[in-house]
């Protein structure tokens, strides 16, 4: 962040600053560093007491000063806390106000610098992952490592932008009415970019067109100085050109049905095919005419519209497609979670191909991960380990139906359904994990298969990384992807197997609100 003196904050937040027993001098005190994980180790730092579901950032003062922050933010004075504190009614509230502030004191210094705000019930991630890619091959780049997309996690993104960012990639996500619209007040986007209106958090807005209504809310919050990149592809993103005053582009894969509507794809692709692990490589297409080939690192051929959006993103921003080109051939890192390949030892001595895209899930991204996973290794042996998908409303159960009979239609061997006992207010997910078994198994029956295909369900994850051992001890070219909703744990499974480090799991764990 931009470094500010502990008066300046407390004016923004309209906070009040507690110094304690003992009298504190802060003419010389400068914060740059804003965290609400008091683990993390800092330097002049701010420390973000968050009330969360499982624990309080307000008894965790003491361990945020020894890890070297300077001043909280609480929402009431913490007697003998060893840091001096600026007390708010509300710190979540406090943090957003915090963040817009610095946002507007960069646009406020010399140099130029854009936000981009991107949004979607699926790809957002990967979008923001490509984009900060491309953007950051020119000049200093802001971009949230995972799915920071809430009231949390952005503002706390918003809070790294410094004196030389020159860009800021803003994920935005939501489950109601309003929050993409709260989030534009905290960082106001010049160019916003829509993906595609699904069903992600179904049952929280009660409607498609809700969800429509809610991603609205990314293109009108742009002035008439802004820019909106629209999918063309999907009817109702297509809808949005009408509620923004921006200057609309667009990108797509249907060049003939943009022309129907009277639309000119800025960017598209022809020539799509994929590799044995299932990389896409494609022709771009500029207005129509070819403009480079490109081969993704990243696996699914569905990324090849994310990589359009981000395209259009980037070029707009002032990248040179000779550039494009090459920083996509070169690779582009991926969050944590999504899609990536790894082997796996077990403990036999036999091993098998990981594809882990457990972050999260909605009905478009679990078949969108199956279409992928099929296509990796073709002759392999393809084992699903599936967890429930959350806030689907009241078709939930019909939506997970689906999605086994989608993973046996798709010609998956071994199906494993993770079913955790109903716990934290997730009490459906044993019955949505039931519905995605039944589903599976009366494709299987629908299509003669039930000796071919292996359809369980575990209860608990260590029985679920049994079975996967064991199946994969007696198939040596096994190919495992695991896919389900945050809430499923299969990430745990995922870090279990790959030994990665746990993601942050303070009082304040910044989560994703949207699906993908």
């Amino acid at each position: 962040m931009i470094r500010m003196g502990v008066d300046d904050i407390a004016e923004a937040v309209d906070g009040t600053i507690v110094t304690g027993k003992e009298p504190v001098d802060i003419s010389d005190l400068g914060i740059t560093t804003v965290s609400s994980d008091s683990r993390d180790v800092v330097t002049d730092g701010l420390f973000v007491a968050i009330r969360g579901e499982r624990a309080d950032g307000h008894d965790f003062l003491s361990s945020a000063a020894s890890n070297g922050f300077k001043v909280a933010l609480v929402d009431h004075e913490v007697a003998d806390a060893p840091l001096l504190q600026i007390e708010v009614d509300d710190t979540l509230a406090a943090l957003g106000k915090l963040a817009r502030h610095n946002i507007d004191r960069r646009r406020s210094l010399n140099g130029d610098f854009t936000l981009v705000g991107i949004t979607g019930s699926v790809g957002k991630t990967t979008t923001k992952d490509i984009t900060k890619a491309l953007l950051s091959s020119i000049a200093p780049t802001v971009a949230p490592i995972g799915s920071f997309n809430n009231n949390l996690g952005l503002p706390l993104t918003a809070l790294k932008v410094d004196e030389k960012t020159r860009y800021f990639v803003a994920e935005m996500g939501a489950n109601h009415l309003g929050e993409i619209r709260d989030l534009t007040a905290i960082a106001p986007p010049d160019v916003s970019l829509v993906l595609k209106v699904g069903t992600a958090h179904l049952g929280e807005f009660g409607s498609v067109e809700n969800i429509f209504i809610a991603k609205s809310e990314i293109v009108e919050a742009l002035s008439e100085n802004g820019i909106a990149i629209l999918n063309s592809d999907d009817a109702n993103v297509a809808r949005m050109a009408e509620r923004t005053k921006a200057q609309v582009r667009w990108f797509g894969l249907d060049a003939g049905g943009a022309h129907e509507a009277g639309r000119s794809l800025a960017f598209s692709a022809t020539d799509i095919s994929v590799d044995d692990r299932d990389r896409p490589s494609f022709t771009l297409l500029e207005g129509g005419e070819p403009a480079g080939e490109i081969h993704l690192s990243l696996s699914g051929q569905h990324n090849v519209m994310n990589a359009l959006a981000a395209i259009s993103i980037a070029t707009t921003l002032g990248l040179k497609l000779p550039d494009v080109v090459k920083v996509l051939n070169e690779g582009v890192s991926l969050s944590p979670h999504r899609m990536a390949l790894s082997t796996v030892q077990v403990p036999n001595g036999g091993s098998f191909t990981l594809v882990d895209d457990s972050f999260n899930a909605n009905p478009d991204s679990m078949k969108a991960a199956l279409d992928g996973f099929m296509h990796t290794h073709p002759d392999s042996y393809h084992m699903a380990v599936l967890g429930p998908m959350l806030e689907l409303g009241s078709d939930s159960v019909s939506l997970h139906s689906q999605v086994g009979a989608y993973a046996v239609a798709a010609g998956v061997r071994t199906i494993i359904v993770v079913g955790l006992e109903a716990s934290e207010g997730n009490d459906s997910l044993p019955v949505l994990a039931q519905a995605l078994t039944d589903g599976a198994r009366e494709e299987a029956l629908r299509k003669g298969a039930t000796d071919t295909v292996s359809i369980t369900t575990v209860s608990d994850l260590d029985t679920a990384a049994d079975a996967v051992a064991a199946i994969a001890s007696s198939h040596p070219d096994t190919v495992v992807l695991l896919k389900g909703s945050h809430a499923s744990g299969l990430g745990n499974l995922a870090q279990q197997w790959t030994q990665d480090p746990p993601q942050p799991s303070s009082a304040t764990a910044m989560t994703a609100t949207d699906g993908e």
